[in-house]
C-alpha cells in the first residue's frame, strides 16, 4: 500500500517545509512524509542576472575566420541578457577611412544578429591612430562610458595603448577620463556592485601608468571586479583585494605555430565568459566556443533508418 498522499495546498508548503520563501509561480504536490526533490528554493532572486564577456576578436596576428561568428551563433542559443567586450573588435592598424569603414561594417554585420545588446569597448586594434579615434566616434560616439543596471554600475574605459601611452606603459586613460569617472562614482555611491572593462590589463604588463592607479583608487572604498583582454591568455588575480581577469580569446591569435591557440594547458582557448551577478558579487564561468552545441541530433549516432 503506498503511503497516505496527505496532499497540501502550496500556500503551506513554506510551513510545512521549513523555506524561507516559496516561489509564487510554482504549483506542486507536497507530501507530509517524503518528497522527490531536495527543496523549493528556486534561484531565482530577482536581483540576480546573467551577461555575457567576449574578448579580443583580433590581435596577435590576422584574427582566425568563423571564430566571432561561431560565438555570435553560440550566444544566441545562450540567450544572455546583454553581450558585452574588452576591445579588439577590428584588425585595425590602417588609416584608409574606406578600409576602416569596412571593417566595422563587417563587425557591425556581424553582432546586429544578436538577440541582445551588445555593448562595444575599444583596444589598440579599433583605435590606434587619430583617423580611427575619429570614425569611432563618428560611428560609436563615445570611447569610454558607463551603466547602472540592477543596481549595478558597468565602468567601460578606454585605456589608450601604444596610441596615447607610449610602448613603456600598459595602458593610460586621460584626466578627462578620470573626471568623468569619479563623478560617475560618486553619483552611485549605493551600488551593490561596480564592475570594470578594459582592454589593457594593467596589472600584469609592465607599470601602471600614474593615471590607471589614479582610477584605481577611485574604486578603493566599494567592491568591484576587473575584466580585460589584450593578452590573449586567460588568467585571475587578486589586486587590491578584488579579482582581476584578463580573458583569452574569442577569435584573436595564439602564440602556437601560425598564430594558433595553444590549448587549455597554457590557457589559450576561445571561449565565451557566463557572468551571473548575485547580491555577492560576480559568479564566472568561461564557455568554450567547441563546447556549446546546439539541439541538433549527432548524425553519426542516429540509427540509419531515420538519417537524412
Amino acid at each position: 500500500m503506498r503511503p497516505s498522499q496527505n496532499v497540501i495546498a502550496v500556500a503551506l508548503a513554506v510551513i510545512l517545509l521549513g523555506c524561507g520563501r516559496a516561489d509564487k509561480n510554482l504549483k506542486i504536490q507536497i507530501s507530509r512524509q517524503a518528497n522527490p526533490w531536495t527543496n523549493l528554493n528556486f534561484y531565482n532572486d530577482p536581483g540576480n542576472f546573467q551577461f555575457a564577456i567576449v574578448s579580443d576578436r583580433t590581435g596577435g596576428g590576422q584574427r582566425r575566420q568563423g571564430v566571432f561568428e561561431n560565438a555570435v551563433e553560440k550566444l544566441n542559443l545562450l540567450k544572455p541578457e546583454f553581450v558585452i567586450s574588452v576591445g579588439d573588435l577590428i584588425q585595425g592598424g590602417i588609416e584608409d577611412e574606406n578600409d576602416i569603414n569596412q571593417q566595422w561594417d563587417d563587425f557591425d554585420n556581424l553582432v546586429n544578429n544578436l538577440d541582445m545588446p551588445f555593448f562595444y569597448v575599444p583596444g589598440n586594434h579599433d583605435i590606434s591612430n587619430t583617423v580611427m579615434e575619429k570614425i569611432w566616434q563618428q560611428r560609436l560616439g563615445a570611447d569610454y562610458y558607463y551603466f547602472v543596471y540592477r543596481n549595478v554600475l558597468f565602468l567601460c574605459l578606454y585605456t589608450g595603448d601604444d596610441f596615447i601611452c607610449g610602448r613603456q606603459q600598459a595602458g593610460c586613460i586621460s584626466e578627462e577620463q578620470i573626471e568623468y569617472f569619479r563623478k560617475v562614482l560618486k553619483a552611485n555611491k549605493n551600488v551593490r556592485w561596480t564592475l570594470v572593462f578594459m582592454h589593457n590589463n594593467f596589472w600584469q604588463k609592465g607599470k601602471a601608468s600614474e593615471s590607471l592607479e589614479r582610477f584605481e583608487a577611485l574604486l578603493s572604498d566599494r567592491p568591484y571586479t576587473v575584466f580585460a583582454g589584450q593578452e590573449h591568455v586567460y588568467s585571475k588575480t587578486i589586486r587590491n583585494g578584488r579579482y582581476h581577469y584578463v580573458l583569452a580569446t574569442t577569435g584573436g591569435g595564439g602564440t602556437g605555430e601560425r598564430r594558433q591557440l595553444l590549448g587549455l594547458d597554457s590557457c589559450e582557448f576561445d571561449h565565451i565568459v557566463w557572468v551571473t551577478m548575485t547580491n555577492d558579487g560576480p559568479v564566472t564561468a568561461n564557455l568554450l566556443l567547441d563546447g556549446i552545441l546546439n539541439d541538433e541530433p549527432c548524425p553519426q549516432r542516429m540509427p540509419e533508418h531515420i538519417r537524412e
